[in-house]
């Protein structure tokens, strides 16, 4: 079973086949392996990148094993879960590794189903939140663990103020967001300054998120008050008023859906001209 798209693991060990069978059961999983045959290129690796997860044989010639994984565990704050492998199955000798910082073993020769079960059994208990729900707002999956998005399946690349934006906004559809609200919720600050931030990152989401009436949901700016989510049917029909006849809506406010998505969606879009319909191929009129 696939785990995360991304995760990232270092693999260490001398035997190019087990460096070789290791990142192709990893990979396998959907997992980003980098690896390594040297123990001080590995540790410079992990001071200067993220890992998500460290797999390397136990006696290498050279290696200190003990002394390398407090080195590893400090460069990386304590949060580096690591699988060591061995050829011995002395009882001692396993309980010395795990003592020096290691989270679990495997004993050669390695096969593919174990492996696979140990690299996705400490994942689940290092990274709990793995496993947390998904988000699902119809077409968009979000994943929370992984602060991911997609949309029909497919990964929308988002910075982490836009995701943090666009999870925010599903979280709250239909309901009216103060620009004030969207500062503090996503900021943590309620600074004017934010305005034009504030703005483009907006844009930004619905661009890439394709938020239209095609996909069920609408982006609605409403000008005085703030901006709404709102879902929407794709062959809903709407019409809008010109862009110069728009007046303020209050939060309570009974006016058509029709007004508010079209006419919102006409002044996000930048058209200056009426949009008479959102239909599957909603078209800028």
């Amino acid at each position: 079973m696939k785990q995360r798209d991304g995760m990232r693991i270092a693999i260490l060990d001398s035997e190019r086949d087990q460096l070789r069978l290791v990142t192709h059961t990893a990979t396998g999983l959907g997992h980003e392996c980098h690896e390594y045959t040297n123990g001080a290129l590995l540790l410079q690796a992990v001071e200067a990148q993220r890992f998500d997860l460290l797999i390397f044989h136990w006696r290498l010639p050279g290696i200190d094993s003990p002394a390398l994984v407090k080195a590893l565990q400090r460069a990386a704050g304590n949060r580096l879960p690591i699988l060591f492998t061995t050829h011995r199955a002395d009882a001692a000798d396993m309980a010395m590794n795990l003592h020096a910082g290691a989270d679990d073993f495997l004993i050669s020769p390695i096969s593919d189903a174990e492996l696979e079960a140990r690299i996705c059994g400490l994942l689940r208990r290092s990274y709990p939140a793995l496993h947390e729900p998904q988000l699902v707002f119809g077409p968009y999956q979000f994943l929370p663990a992984w602060r991911t998005v997609k949309l029909n399946g497919v990964r929308v690349e988002l910075r982490n103020r836009e995701y943090d934006l666009a999870l925010f906004l599903f979280q709250n559809t239909g309901c009216l967001l103060s620009r004030k609200h969207l500062y503090k919720a996503i900021w943590g600050a309620d600074f004017e300054v934010l305005s034009r931030s504030l703005d483009t990152h907006l844009s930004r989401v619905r661009a890439k998120l394709d938020l239209r009436p095609a996909n069920g949901f609408l982006l609605a700016a409403l000008r005085g008050f703030g901006y709404r989510l709102e879902t929407v049917s794709p062959q809903e029909e709407v019409q809008a008023h010109p862009i110069s006849q728009e007046r303020p809506m209050k939060a309570n406010s009974t006016t058509p859906k029709s007004y508010t998505f079209a006419h919102a969606y006409e002044r996000e879009m930048g058209c200056g001209a009426l949009v008479r319909r959102a239909t599957l191929d909603h078209k800028e009129i």
